[in-house]
């Protein structure tokens, strides 16, 4: 049997600050926090000096959270016989699911005003959720692609 794909995809969260921008951000952050610590040490505020120093670090590390969670990945493989979806996690570790295709469904659940909220694969009892990062409109992308496929799978 031919084990050829139909279809495949690989899923990713969009990160609209590339690193460039956040050296920047981050150095013209620095250095303003760094004369206003300087001011407010210099006039004998230290909490305030200490808050500067604590809002930095919190901004750092809110933006190593977000690119931390950017390195997901969701590798979508369709052939006639198989289709199998990986979940790759930031911290490495990997998840796999394999579905009979002519017995999986693609359930979406949609928001009059938002979209597609929700996209999940589901086969004999087992179920995944799917893109569960994208935005709307890769959202809507992604669903009319994979569920065409899956129809022209299912229809040979």
């Amino acid at each position: 049997m031919n084990n050829e794909p139909e279809f495949e995809a690989v899923l990713s969260p969009h990160r609209s600050l590339g690193r460039l921008g956040f050296v920047l951000l981050m150095s013209i952050t620095t250095v303003i926090t760094a004369v206003h610590m300087v001011i407010f040490a210099r006039v004998g505020a230290w909490p305030v000096f200490a808050f500067f120093g604590l809002d930095l670090a919190l901004l750092f590390g809110a933006f190593w959270l977000s690119y931390r969670s950017g390195r997901m990945r969701e590798f979508i493989r369709l052939s006639r016989t198989d289709l199998s979806i990986r979940k790759v996690f930031p911290s490495g570790r990997s998840v796999d699911h394999q579905f009979n295709p002519f017995w999986t469904r693609f359930n979406i659940a949609r928001h009059e005003e938002i979209g597609i909220t929700d996209m999940r694969v589901s086969s004999r009892g087992q179920q995944t959720e799917v893109g569960s990062f994208l935005n709307p409109d890769d959202k809507e992308s992604f669903a009319t692609a994979f569920q065409r496929a899956l129809a022209t799978i299912k229809k040979r």
